[in-house]
């Protein structure tokens, strides 16, 4: 199994700040590196030309953004999406070769400008963008494989496990979280993949399933660093595979079966709760009130589609000890505005999850066909990171791509979020510090619908920007200057 080069289970510094660490002189200017897309499309992460921070502070200007890296918040693994079977299939099946390379590098590695993606979510089994409905323990109705002698990985090997290899190889540091959004029907209630909950009599082998996975996926070359028990547990798909699962229920089994299981296997693969919305932050807390699962869970997942992101706060200030992750939102074809959808995307799923706590971004469908699909049910008219016609194999770069440009290509693995002004005059903001060179990152969104002349001001020097309407902007600069 490949080594986790960033410690996945660091605790997230508390709210004051964690470690300090001495500023740099002020001295010479500083040249910063500027990166552009505008709401218009007129520049789509355009590399602007070079300007420069001057020692003083600028006077005059209604907004400020100050950024300090002697505060720092949490380390964060990456930005990404999902290696769903839709995804993978039209990767692998619908782009000649070469084509396939160039996009896998141009997604997964950093050289030749590429967005160096390095967390992906990895459904287990079928979700609503599958091809058909299946699980890895599929048998004739009415009988039980509580053994789980007929577990297979085998449906995942045609296109699913090429794909996810290959970016592994492309990207070593890549992070794989992965959950069902049903387990085999045998275990349910429903019998069914589609509805029900777990049947009591199947905890352990619900248990055994996630380690025959890991399992199985560690002995192809792809190491699982972490799992939630279930997709979106609060919500029972009418037409694709899912399952209510309670937060007592899951507190039981993350305590009692899936938990002791990894620690008797010696599984590090690390268990995130809920996975679900921001309406109800009291899922993830009941869980972790619990002692015995607390033991076990590491963190908790969000996704986007109800609530409000300041939810991650409100579980992180009452569990400071228990890390934060965003794992799912998409985008589709009912927001057809560039500009109105990269405010959201940079402004909600960039700025706002890793302001309060957010150590992963993770988009849904990596890539989707130009019918918005495949799928089996649930959403039509999703969207994906990137578009592949089926027919022609051209790829269209979608608002998505470039929302997670804007970090996933400056903010390593490793990063620390450091402090930022939280945002003036319609403007929003967040700032990383890398863990290799020290090299400091700044993403400002500008959300008005005029353009915004703002101050950037760091270690006793600044310099004056204006943003365009609608528009993100990304500067990066080397820190011993």
């Amino acid at each position: 199994m490949r080594p986790l080069v960033i410690s996945l289970a660091l605790a997230a510094c508390g709210s004051s700040g964690g470690s300090t660490v001495t500023p740099p002189p002020t001295g010479p200017s500083t040249t910063v590196h500027t990166w552009l897309t505008t709401g218009d499309q007129v520049k789509l992460l355009n590399h602007e030309p070079d300007i420069v921070l001057k020692p003083g502070q600028a006077t005059g200007y209604n907004a400020v953004i100050t950024v300090d890296e002697t505060t720092r918040y949490q380390q964060m693994i990456g930005f990404g999406a999902a290696f769903t079977d839709a995804s993978t299939y039209l990767i692998q099946t619908k782009l000649p070769a070469s084509q396939r390379e160039a996009l896998l590098q141009e997604l997964f590695g950093r050289a030749n400008g590429g967005l160096g993606l390095s967390f992906m979510r990895i459904p287990m089994g079928a979700s609503d963008f599958s091809l058909s409905d299946y699980s890895y323990d599929d048998i004739p109705a009415g009988q039980l494989d509580t053994t789980l002698a007929h577990f297979s990985i085998a449906p995942d090997q045609t296109y699913k496990l090429p794909v996810i290899q290959r970016a592994l190889a492309i990207n070593p540091q890549l992070v794989l979280m992965a959950n069902p959004w049903s387990p085999p029907g045998w275990m349910k209630s429903s019998g069914s993949l589609i509805g029900g909950t777990l049947k009591p009599e199947t905890y352990s082998a619900f248990a055994g399933y996630f380690a025959k996975f890991i399992q199985a996926y560690g002995a192809a070359g792809v190491t699982i660093n972490a799992i939630s028990l279930q997709n979106e547990p609060q919500y029972e798909p009418p037409d694709y595979p899912g399952m209510l699962l309670d937060p007592v229920t899951r507190a039981e089994l993350d305590g009692q079966y899936v938990g002791p299981l990894f620690a008797r296997l010696g599984i590090k693969t690390m268990i995130w709760d809920w996975d679900h919305n921001w309406d109800l932050p009291q899922e993830p807390m009941t869980v972790f009130a619990d002692t015995l699962a607390s033991k076990y869970v590491q963190g908790v997942a969000w996704h986007c589609y109800k609530g409000d992101v300041s939810a991650q706060s409100t579980v992180h200030d009452a569990y400071p000890a228990k890390d934060t992750y965003f794992s799912e939102c998409s985008g589709g074809d009912w927001a057809p505005d560039f500009g109105g959808n990269l405010n959201y995307f940079v402004g909600t799923l960039i700025i706002a999850t890793t302001r309060n706590w957010a150590r992963s971004v993770a988009l849904w469908n990596l890539a989707l066909d130009e019918h918005d699909g495949p799928h089996t049910g649930g959403c039509t008219n999703c969207r994906g990171v990137v578009t592949i016609n089926s027919t022609t194999a051209a790829v269209t770069r979608n608002v998505e791509y470039y929302a997670l440009a804007h970090a996933s290509k400056f903010v390593r693995p490793g990063a620390y979020r450091i402090a930022s002004a939280s945002g003036l005059a319609g403007l929003s903001s967040v700032a990383f510090q890398n863990g290799d060179d020290q090299s400091i990152v700044v993403v400002v969104l500008n959300g008005n619908a005029q353009a915004s002349t703002f101050s950037l001001q760091w270690s006793q020097k600044s310099l004056q920007y204006t943003l365009p309407p609608s528009s993100v902007v990304t500067f990066t600069w080397p820190h011993s200057s």
